[in-house]
């Protein structure tokens, strides 16, 4: 069992926080709940901070909470946001609950029969019944306007002239009754969140005060952002998630592995359970050796192993690989499909049916004629580049110009890899 606070702080993970927090952690176990948004049925990689956050809380010896909004999902959180959000249906939140739960399980401990095994909760279960003219009444009457409107994800939203709807503008009354609910109903004295949440935060520790007399916590992490002013956990091809549906275990781990050096430093504390001795050796190492990129091949499997397995992770180790150093035929028959497919997004590819691939007998038909001139534009051009070493398929180097295409191997059944020069790579797909 370690300090919870100093976990955070020597990992760059602390933003702000209610005084007197750190005495209220020394006196024994003690709950803290965050919330989640179900707008997806996955979690991405920007809302890992706070998955971790509650990892530290559960190893520090204390009990998470993780909230799922089931009732504010169908509002949306207003905070620093630009316009209001798309409303989402039961249904549609029910069923991104259900995802977000499942990918939680990987993190936090909910099985141990232990006074801080974790707990999720769902706030749709106490605010579906809640009439409005109870909530006014016993939640609305003990904030006031001015209160409301001195919190700056509001002002910032009225500054801009883009305005805020009433359902908007209550939302911080309604996280602020989860906290009084959580308080009141399982003991949960802490909020953590993102430094965006610190307004509403505090709305519920005030609510707690003014109903109850009582006293509740607040910290806050800071947002992550990189360190070129880009926004964290975006790509060209969107969010990074967690889900491999959605973000392959390969791309996830290309993601972390190319980081930047500065980022690499900061965020093997904040989403790695390497401890502080371990890391520094890391940079150490990375600093002596930069072109080995030490840092970001230790945040990568970290987390990849963290999030899927390590069965992807070495998947995702082989596939990189291949594009980067010597690998075979092998090599590239253990990938998936899916894997195999993401590895070379973006190459060109033939497709020849298999009637057309069973009568092609020679490498060069295979390669000009047949590859209708997308690989070679004439068995000529062919031939003296297999002669010259320049070709390989499935990472075979062809050598005689005369071979036959028997014993070639199908990778998953249905592609061939051919690669021109050092560069260039074709597939091409047997389609019955």
């Amino acid at each position: 069992m370690n300090n919870f606070i100093e976990e955070l702080r020597w990992r760059g993970m602390v933003q702000d926080m209610t005084p007197e927090l750190e005495e209220h952690l020394n006196k024994g176990i003690t709950s803290a709940y965050l919330g989640f948004d179900p707008t997806a049925d996955s979690l991405h990689i920007g809302h890992l901070v706070g998955v971790m956050t509650l990892l530290h809380f559960q190893r520090s010896g204390h009990k998470p909470i993780a909230l799922v909004g089931g009732a504010t999902g169908m509002i949306g959180d207003p905070s620093f946001k630009s316009a209001e959000r798309n409303l989402l249906d039961k249904e549609t939140l029910d069923s991104n609950i259900a995802g977000i739960q499942k990918q939680l399980g990987k993190f936090l401990n909910f099985a141990d029969d232990k006074a801080n095994r974790a707990e999720l909760v769902n706030n749709y279960d106490w605010m579906a019944e809640f009439s409005f003219l109870e909530f006014i009444r016993d939640v609305g009457k003990h904030i006031t306007v001015n209160y409301m409107m001195a919190k700056d994800s509001v002002k910032r939203r009225l500054e801009e002239g883009n305005g805020l709807s009433f359902t908007e503008f209550t939302y911080q009354l309604i996280q602020g009754y989860d906290f009084y609910h959580l308080w009141k109903n399982k003991n949960c004295t802490m909020q953590l969140g993102g430094s965006d949440q610190w307004g509403n935060i505090v709305t519920g520790t005030e609510l707690i005060r003014r109903k109850e007399g009582g006293s509740a916590y607040a910290l806050t992490v800071p947002l992550i952002t990189k360190a070129d002013g880009s926004k964290f956990g975006k790509t060209e091809g969107g969010s990074v998630w967690l889900d491999p549906d959605k973000t392959s275990p390969y791309a996830f781990y290309q993601f972390w592995l190319n980081v930047s050096d500065e980022d690499a430093s900061k965020y093997i504390r904040i989403f790695t359970t390497l401890d502080k001795e371990t890391i520094e050796k890391l940079e150490k190492d990375h600093a002596e050796a930069p072109h080995l990129r030490i840092l970001q091949k230790e945040i990568a499997k970290e987390i990849t192993i963290m999030v899927h397995s390590e069965k992807e992770y070495e998947m995702a180790v082989k596939a990189s690989s291949i594009l980067f150093g010597k690998s075979s035929t092998e090599d590239l028959a253990a990938l998936d499909e899916r894997t195999f497919l993401q590895v070379f997004e973006g190459v060109d590819q033939v497709e020849l049916t298999m009637e057309a691939y069973k009568e092609t007998t020679g490498i060069l038909d295979l390669l000009g004629d047949k590859g209708q001139g997308v690989i070679f534009n004439s068995k000529g051009e062919a031939r003296k580049m297999i002669q010259g070493g320049g070709v390989s398929i499935n990472k075979n180097k062809l050598s005689d110009p005369q071979a036959t295409t028997e014993g070639l191997e199908l990778l998953q059944g249905k592609y061939l890899l051919v690669q021109k020069g050092k560069k260039n790579y074709f597939i091409i797909k047997i389609i019955n």
